[in-house]
């Protein structure tokens, strides 16, 4: 990894084999959205993709689980062995399904939480034309991220591209839904080409994203809520069987569906980014040997 242009941080080492692998540098302060940007300007020489990283208590020393190292990259397959759009028809149809026997909603239930759709994948959603320019759409977003989030750290990894950087620095967020963090990487590759994505950043059980190409009215938010339900469920169920919530619930509640989507519908009907695509957050972290999960 060449760091020679690097400002002060260190090398971070995998808890996984002998020590010799080292996925990600990390700097030992908060970071800013200029830096960020000027990592993100130089990837195409540098090969180092930025990361803005957060932590559920940024004051512990560990800065879980960047800076003490519960990174798996070992464990890792590769993006390009998994097809996007198969993995999300199967996950529609592992999440659709009902268990009679460890289920917390009804066949009834489970239904509504993805109506119109109910248990038949409607099929990814088509790409479009980005709006703006998804590298100054990234930059836009770091600098919204670090106003929420003014502990995050930067951390560069080398990777071809955002994607993958969630399976080269070896981030193991989502393991309650799957445990190849790659099925997920190949899943951001195709919105990355389909919707202008880009991996902004990454949480103990959190995934950031910015997108320049969403979409233009209620139609396109449910074919892409879909999506977004079958790569992370959470965003709907979350465990409240009391808010339900359905993909769609009405035509004059388009607003809630832009919630799920990121993008609020403002007064002349045109949509706006306003928050990243995807979560994978349990809310309070595991222990250390725990598994992490995924919330949408």
């Amino acid at each position: 990894m060449n760091l020679e242009s690097r400002p002060p941080g260190r090398m971070i080492t995998s808890d996984e084999g002998d020590g010799a692998v080292q996925p990600l540098w990390l700097r030992d302060i908060p970071a800013s959205a200029d830096l960020w940007s000027q990592f993100r300007a130089e990837h195409a020489t540098s090969g180092l993709w930025p990361l803005l990283l957060d932590s559920p208590d940024p004051y512990d020393p560990a800065f879980r689980p960047w800076a003490g190292g519960e990174l798996f990259p070992e464990r890792m397959s590769s993006p390009a062995d998994h097809d996007p759009e198969a993995l999300l028809a199967r996950r529609w149809r592992d999440h659709t399904t009902t268990d009679k026997d460890d289920d917390m909603f009804t066949a009834k239930e489970r239904a509504a939480v993805t109506a119109p759709f109910g248990q038949t994948w409607p099929g990814t959603a088509p790409g479009r034309a980005p709006c703006a320019d998804p590298d100054a759409m990234a930059g836009q977003y770091a600098r919204t991220f670090l106003v929420r989030n003014p502990h995050a750290r930067l951390g560069l990894v080398s990777a071809p591209r955002g994607a993958d950087a969630l399976t080269a620095c070896g981030w193991d967020g989502s393991l309650n839904y799957d445990s190849a963090t790659a099925t997920f990487s190949a899943v951001v590759r195709d919105w990355e080409e389909r919707f202008g994505a880009r991996v902004v950043g990454l949480g103990f059980s959190t995934l950031h994203l910015s997108v320049a190409a969403p979409p233009n009215g209620l139609d396109g938010a449910l074919n892409i809520a879909a999506e977004h339900f079958a790569f992370c469920p959470d965003t709907h169920l979350a465990g409240r069987p009391s808010h339900l919530g359905r993909l769609c619930r009405a035509p004059h509640r388009s607003e809630l569906l832009g919630v799920l989507v990121g993008l609020i519908i403002d007064e002349d009907r045109s949509w706006h980014l306003i928050d990243e695509a995807g979560h994978f957050g349990r809310g309070t972290p595991p222990a250390r040997s725990g598994r992490r999960g995924c919330a949408a």
